[in-house]
């Protein structure tokens, strides 16, 4: 019990290393949060610098979530608990204690983490992604119905319960992450994606 008490600490831990925040901060001298969206992720780092800086933000926030999922499962041997590592890194992403608990979103870290734990249900989820993305121009929206489909296509593609039921944390703190994108979208303030400011990267 105490190992894996220390082990969902470590996974929160490496979760709230704020990638987009320290990159940003070293190319531009600034705060990421006080542009766009105010969040520390690749989107938001993408409007502003460019793929260039983005990429990196993404990968590293990509094996955030994926690292202590395949490491709770190799020392584990638990899906379910794998997930809830997972979550802990996802939760760290989006309240990291290193800046005062102001992060990113989590899309990019619970992706690594999907693909980890079950990848044909993620690879479904990246194409309502890139599908809905594509039709509304709203990243949010993406990254929303992404989200909430995981747990849908991994119960129907025959996932253990344990994996589905220990994933709804995920889609929970991206959702609760999205509140603020979810009211613009209903009063249609939500800002469409464009070509990102800056292609110098």
């Amino acid at each position: 019990m105490t190992e894996k008490i220390l082990f969902l600490l470590g996974a929160y831990l490496l979760g709230a290393f704020p990638t987009g925040y320290l990159l940003f901060r070293w190319s531009e001298r600034q705060d990421i949060r006080r542009f766009g969206s105010g969040a520390t992720g690749a989107t938001n780092v993408l409007r502003f610098k460019g793929l260039a800086l983005a990429a990196p933000v993404a990968l590293i926030d990509i094996a955030k979530g994926a690292v202590p999922a395949l490491l709770a499962q190799h020392l584990f041997g638990q899906a379910g608990f794998a997930a809830l590592g997972a979550s802990a890194a996802v939760i760290g992403h989006c309240f990291p204690v290193y800046i005062g608990f102001r992060g990113g979103k989590g899309v990019a870290t619970a992706a690594g983490a999907m693909l980890s734990l079950a990848w044909v249900p993620a690879l479904l989820c990246l194409g309502v992604f890139i599908l809905a993305v594509a039709a509304t121009r709203f990243v949010s929206v993406g990254s929303i119905l992404a989200a909430v489909f995981f747990p849908v296509f991994a119960v129907l593609l025959g996932s253990p319960d344990e994996l589905v039921l220990s994933s709804l944390p995920i889609v929970a703190v991206i959702l609760v992450r999205h509140a603020s994108n979810i009211r613009r979208l209903i009063r249609r303030e939500e800002r469409r994606f464009e070509r990102p400011k800056g292609g110098e990267g």
